[in-house]
């Protein structure tokens, strides 16, 4: 008798980080998807990376959410239309304005609440602390403190908050991406563009290195790159 797997909740973004993230989440367990909407700029396009993503690894159960607390909020150059979304080579040692400010509690609290609803024991975020925009809410410590909020704050406090990608390098997880199949071609990080990524973002640079730090291309289209060749 096989013995079934355990449920666990992924948010899964539609980004490099998240696709990966949703993959271990995938292999190891009865995995459900929840992807949060919140008017950033790139919404449609990660909308369906998430959908696509979802179909390749086979996972069923889907959670769409819409948040306009982060969007009414503002604050962030991912939401506010009137702040610039900087170039990669601009962003400078302070946290930069495509930080949204508290985004991922939002996110987990609706993971958290789902994977009460469906008995699920853990909830997968594919927050990265190494090679990242240096944003707070991706810090170990973050969901070290968040983890005892769900302990304390849910009917059995049983649900985990795993980041298993919080402290690997970009490389590494482009590396363990391809090991795990996932569909890193589906995916995008983009931080402004919606047809081709725009390549000079915070976001995008960070990828493109990554890929070519792992020895590998990436498969997505960059308008910059297409503009050199």
């Amino acid at each position: 008798m096989i013995e079934a797997k355990q449920r666990a909740v992924v948010l899964l973004s539609g980004g490099m980080d998240s696709c990966v993230c949703a993959a271990l989440a995938a292999r190891d367990h009865d995995a459900a998807a929840v992807h949060v909407s919140y008017g950033q700029r790139t919404e449609e396009r990660e909308r369906r990376s998430f959908f696509a993503i979802c179909d390749r690894l086979g996972i069923r159960d889907r959670l769409l959410i819409r948040n306009d607390a982060l969007s009414a909020i503002g604050g962030s150059a991912l939401t506010d239309r009137n702040l610039a979304v900087p170039e990669s080579h601009a962003i400078g040692r302070d946290i930069p304005v495509t930080y949204v400010p508290f985004r991922n509690a939002h996110f987990l609290s609706v993971a958290v609440s789902w994977a009460e609803v469906l008995g699920a024991t853990k909830v997968y975020i594919g927050a990265v602390e190494q090679d990242s925009s240096g944003y707070p809410d991706y810090r170990p410590a973050y969901y070290q403190a968040f983890n005892e909020v769900v302990r304390l704050g849910t009917k059995d406090g049983r649900i985990e908050i795993v980041a298993p990608l919080i402290g690997l390098r970009k490389a590494a997880i482009v590396r363990l991406g391809l090991e795990l199949g996932a569909p890193l071609d589906l995916t995008w990080s983009c931080y402004s563009r919606e047809d081709s990524a725009c390549g000079v973002c915070d976001s995008c640079v960070l990828r493109l290195r990554a890929f070519r730090d792992a020895g590998s291309t990436d498969p997505i289209p960059y308008a910059v790159l297409a503009e050199r060749a």
